[in-house]
C-alpha cells in the first residue's frame, strides 16, 4: 500500500513525483495542487498547521479561470450589500461561510493566512458553525483577494446564506439519523439471536444451530462496527494524530475490542466469549445519546439563526409614490438606500427605516424581548426584523445589509458564541487529562482482572472504558452558557463577551452613567403651568408652532409633546440665546427665557422640577404660561434599584452634569453613592479605586466619555441607543434601552453558574461512582454505555432549563 499524502492524506499514486520540503525532510504529495498548497502554507511560515491539525486537508485543485472571475465579481459594492458591513467608507466586514473545515488545526490555518495578508484587520471562525467574520481595509485589499486567499490553501469561502447553511445541518442530521437506524436495527436483530443463547439451559440449542445464531450476530453487528460507529473512529483519529486523548478514544477502543474480541472467539469456537449484541446496543445507545444532546445543544444555540432568518426574501417597493401606491415585488438584497417600501399588516419589515406615512403596532419582540406590539408613527424608525401588527406603513430605508441593527445583533452574538470563557476551558483541560488517566486505569483493570478471572476481564475493561468517558463533564459548562446567551437574546439582551455571564454573576457594585442610562437621555416636556386665558393645549400648539422651524433640542421637546392642530403664525423672529417672537392675528407672542418674555420675576409653582429648564409663553410682558422642559429618569429606573439593592448591591451614580441635576436624581431614585462633574478620567479612577478595594464592578452607560470606563469595569454593559464606541466597549448590550432587564439578566447570570456548578458535580459524581462500579464487575458494556448516554443527556437538559423565560 503506498503512503499517504502529505497534505490531504489520500494514497500517492505509484507513478507520482510531487515532494515538498518539511522540517528538512522530504514528503510525498499525490499532485501538482496539493504540492503547491503544501509548499504555500511552509513558505508562508505556517508550516505548524501540519503538526496541530487532526484531520487531512481536502484535496487541492487548480483554481479554475471562471472561479477566479466570479470571486472578482465579489468587489462589487453593490453585491456586497447582503454580507458585507460598512464600518467607514474604508473598513469593511464580511460574514462568510467555509467549505473543508474539518478540525480546529483548519480554523487555526485559515485564520494565519489571512491575517498575514495586507490590509486584513481581524479574523474570527466560529468553529462549531464554520462562519467567519473578516475585517479588511478596502482600499489596501480586495474581498476577491481574500477569497483567493482562503482558495489557495484548499479551501472554499462563500457569502454567508442562512439557507445554505440550513442544508449543511440537514445533511449531518440526516448522517446521524442514518447511522443510528442500522444500529438499531442490527441491535434489535442480534437480540432476537441473543437472548434464546442466554436464557436456554447448556446444551438445550443444538451446536450447529448455536453457532449459525452467533455467525448471523456477528454479520449483523458487521454494518455497525464499519459504519455506525465512524463518527467515533474519526474523532479519536484526530485526536491520536494531535497527540491527546479525547473523549471518544475509550469509546473506540471499547467497541473495537469487543468486536475483534467476540469475533476470535467465534472463529476458536469459545461459546462464553461471544457479545456481539453488546457491540451493537452499545454503539445503538451512544449514538442516540448523540443524537439527542446535538438535538438539544443546536436548541441552546437557535438564538443567532432565528435572527439571521427574520428578514424575508422579498419587499414591495413603491415606484411612484405619493402619486400611486402600486408597487413591486422586488428581492429584499436588492434594496438601496432611499427606497420606499409598502409594508402591509402581517409582514415582517425587511430593512431599518423611516416612516413616511401611516401609523402602526410593530411587534419587536424578537430582537427586544418586548411581548406587546409599540406603537410607531411617521417620521420614527423601524428596524428589518419586526413586524408590522396593524396598519399599511410606508417606509423610507435608510439601512440595508449588514448595516441594518438586525446584522449588528447577529455579529455580535456570533463574537460572543465564538469566544470560550475561562471555565469552559478548564474543564476541557481536565477532560483530557482525565481519559488519560482513564486509559491507565483501563489497562490496570484489564491486568488485575485477567490474572483474577481472564473470562470476564476483556468485558469488564470494555465497561470501565464506555462508562466513565467525560462527554458530561466536558459539556457542562458550554451548554448552560450558550442556552443563557439565547435567553438573554430573547430579553433583548446581547453578550458580546464569552466572560460577560460568568463575571457578572460575582459583581458587588453597580455603576450607572446619568444621561441616557437612567435617564431617556432627550428633552421632555415635563411640566406645564398656564396663567390667563390659554388653556394647556393652546399654550403648548402656539409655542410648538412658533418653535417649528427649529432643531433644537427644547423646541423638539415642544413639538413632540403636542398633539393639537398648530395654529397660523407670521413675522416669526429670532433672538439668539434668548428665544422666539411671532405674530398671531393681532398680538405678538414671545417664546424664551422668562426674563425675555416679560420683566416681571415668573410665579414658579412649588412642585417645579428644580432642574428643568424653564420656558415662559407671554405677550405685552406678561407670561401666560411656564414649560418645564428637562431629561426625564427612565420609568423603570426606581423599580431598578431597588431590586438591585434588595440583591445586596451597592449602587453608585457617575455623571459629567452638573450637582444639582446629579444629586437630585440620586435622591430622588434611593442611590448609596453619585458623583458629579465627573471626566471620562475621573470615571476611570472611580472605579479603578473600587477594584482596588476588591469589588467586583459592573458599569453601565451609553456615550462616548463613558468607553474606557466600560472596557475597565469587570463586566460592562452598554445602552443599545448609545454611540457606537460605547457599544463596541460593552460586555453585554441592551438593544433597546431596556433597563427593566437588568435585574432578570443578574438573575440569570446566577442561575447559570448554578446549574454549571450542578452539571460539574453530577459530571464527577457520576464518574466517581461509575467508575468503581465497572471496575468491580457489576457493570456490562451495553449498561455501561446507557450510563454514558444518559449522563450527557442529563447535563444538556438541565442546561436547557435556561431557556425558558420566567412569566
Amino acid at each position: 500500500m503506498s503512503a499517504p499524502c502529505f497534505h490531504c492524506g489520500l494514497p500517492v499514486p505509484a507513478d507520482a513525483d510531487y515532494p515538498v520540503h518539511y522540517r528538512q525532510l522530504q514528503q510525498h504529495t499525490c499532485c501538482a495542487g496539493c504540492q503547491a498548497v503544501a509548499q504555500t502554507i511552509i513558505d508562508a511560515g505556517l508550516d505548524d498547521y501540519y503538526q496541530h491539525r487532526t484531520e487531512g486537508g481536502r484535496q487541492a485543485e487548480a483554481l479554475p479561470a471562471e472561479l477566479l472571475q466570479q470571486m472578482q465579481l465579489y468587489d462589487n459594492d453593490e453585491l456586497q450589500k447582503s454580507f458585507v458591513h460598512l464600518e467607514s467608507e474604508q473598513v469593511r466586514e464580511a460574514a462568510l461561510m467555509l467549505e473543508g473545515i474539518t478540525c480546529a488545526a483548519c480554523v487555526w490555518l485559515n485564520e494565519q493566512q489571512l491575517r498575514r495578508l495586507p490590509g486584513v484587520l481581524t479574523v474570527d471562525i466560529n468553529y462549531a458553525t464554520h462562519r467567519a467574520r473578516v475585517r479588511w481595509d478596502n482600499d489596501r485589499l480586495q474581498l476577491s483577494a481574500i477569497l483567493e486567499a482562503i482558495a489557495a490553501i484548499g479551501y472554499r469561502a462563500h457569502p454567508y446564506d442562512a439557507s445554505r447553511q440550513e442544508a449543511l445541518h440537514q445533511k449531518e442530521r440526516k448522517q446521524a439519523l442514518n447511522r443510528l437506524w442500522v444500529a438499531g436495527l442490527s441491535m434489535m436483530q442480534v437480540m432476537m439471536y441473543a437472548v434464546p443463547v442466554y436464557m436456554a439451559p447448556d446444551g438445550e440449542i443444538e451446536a450447529q444451530y448455536l453457532w449459525l445464531l452467533h455467525w448471523a450476530s456477528f454479520v449483523l453487528t458487521v454494518p455497525v462496527v464499519i459504519y455506525s460507529a465512524i463518527p467515533f473512529y474519526r474523532a479519536t483519529w484526530r485526536d491520536l494524530k494531535a497527540r491527546r486523548a479525547g473523549m471518544d478514544t475509550p469509546v473506540t477502543i471499547g467497541i473495537l475490542t469487543a468486536f475483534f474480541a467476540s469475533f476470535w472467539a467465534l472463529i476458536n469456537r469459545i461459546e462464553h466469549g461471544i457479545y456481539f449484541d453488546s457491540v451493537s446496543m452499545f454503539v445503538f445507545l451512544l449514538l442516540g445519546g448523540r443524537y439527542l444532546e446535538g438535538v438539544a445543544r443546536r436548541k441552546t444555540g437557535e438564538a443567532t439563526e432565528r435572527l439571521v432568518k427574520l428578514l424575508p426574501a422579498f419587499a414591495h417597493r413603491l415606484d411612484n409614490w405619493p402619486a400611486s401606491r402600486d408597487s413591486s415585488e422586488v428581492a429584499a438584497a436588492n434594496l438601496a438606500l432611499g427606497d420606499l417600501l409598502l409594508v402591509k399588516p402581517g409582514e415582517t419589515i425587511p430593512a431599518d427605516g423611516i416612516i413616511r406615512d401611516g401609523q402602526s403596532s410593530i411587534d419587536e419582540s424578537l430582537l427586544s424581548g418586548e411581548s406587546l406590539p409599540v406603537a410607531r408613527r411617521s417620521g420614527e424608525e423601524v428596524v428589518a426584523g419586526s413586524v408590522n401588527s396593524a396598519s399599511p406603513l410606508v417606509i423610507e430605508v435608510n439601512r440595508i445589509g449588514q448595516g441594518t441593527r438586525l446584522a449588528g445583533i447577529v455579529r455580535l452574538l456570533d463574537q460572543a458564541l465564538a469566544e470560550k470563557p475561562r471555565l469552559a476551558l478548564l474543564a476541557d483541560r481536565f477532560a483530557s487529562v482525565f481519559v488519560a488517566a482513564l486509559l491507565l486505569v483501563a489497562l490496570a483493570t484489564f491486568a488485575g482482572w485477567y490474572w483474577f478471572e481472564p473470562a470476564r476481564a476483556l468485558w469488564i475493561t470494555v465497561a470501565v472504558l464506555v462508562i466513565s468517558c467525560p462527554c458530561a463533564l466536558s459539556l457542562a459548562t458550554p451548554a448552560a452558557l450558550t442556552a443563557a446567551t439565547g435567553h438573554l437574546a430573547q430579553l433583548g439582551v446581547l453578550t458580546a463577551r464569552g466572560h460577560a455571564l460568568e463575571t457578572l454573576s460575582k459583581i458587588s457594585d453597580v455603576v450607572f452613567d446619568k444621561t441616557g442610562t437612567l435617564t431617556h437621555g432627550r428633552m421632555q416636556l415635563l411640566q406645564l403651568q398656564t396663567f390667563g386665558a390659554l388653556d394647556n393645549d393652546a399654550a403648548l400648539a402656539l409655542a410648538a408652532a412658533m418653535e417649528s422651524g427649529s432643531e433644537h433640542p427644547i423646541a423638539r421637546a415642544l413639538l413632540a409633546a403636542n398633539e393639537a392642530p398648530q395654529p397660523t403664525l407670521s413675522e416669526l423672529g429670532n433672538t439668539p440665546g434668548q428665544g422666539i417672537t411671532a405674530r398671531l392675528q393681532d398680538t405678538v407672542w414671545r417664546l424664551g427665557r422668562p426674563e425675555f418674555v416679560s420683566s416681571r420675576a415668573p410665579i414658579i409653582p412649588a412642585d417645579w422640577p428644580t432642574t428643568a429648564t424653564c420656558i415662559a409663553l407671554g405677550h405685552d410682558d406678561e407670561i401666560v404660561a411656564l414649560f418645564a422642559i428637562g431629561d426625564q429618569p427612565r420609568a423603570e429606573a426606581a423599580a431598578v434599584v431597588q431590586q438591585l439593592q434588595r440583591r445586596g448591591l451597592t449602587l453608585h451614580l457617575l455623571s459629567g452634569d452638573a450637582a444639582p441635576a446629579v444629586e437630585h436624581l440620586a435622591a430622588n431614585l434611593g442611590l448609596d453613592h453619585a458623583r458629579a462633574a465627573a471626566t471620562p478620567e475621573d470615571k476611570l479612577a472611580y472605579v479603578s479605586q473600587l477594584q482596588q478595594q476588591g469589588r467586583r464592578v459592573l458599569m453601565i452607560g451609553d456615550g462616548v466619555n463613558d468607553a474606557p470606563v466600560l472596557a475597565r469595569a469587570d463586566v460592562s454593559l452598554a445602552m443599545g441607543g448609545g454611540t457606537d464606541v460605547a457599544r463596541a466597549s460593552g460586555d453585554l448590550i441592551l438593544i433597546h434601552d431596556e433597563l427593566g432587564r437588568l435585574p432578570a439578566t443578574l438573575a440569570l447570570a446566577q442561575r447559570t453558574m448554578h446549574i454549571i456548578r450542578q452539571n460539574l458535580w453530577w459530571a464527577a459524581l457520576y464518574n466517581l461512582l461509575a467508575l468503581p462500579l465497572a471496575i468491580a464487575g457489576w457493570i456490562t458494556p451495553w449498561l455501561a454505555s446507557l450510563g454514558m448516554a444518559l449522563s450527557s443527556l442529563l447535563v444538556v437538559g438541565n442546561a436547557l432549563r435556561l431557556i425558558k423565560r420566567d412569566k
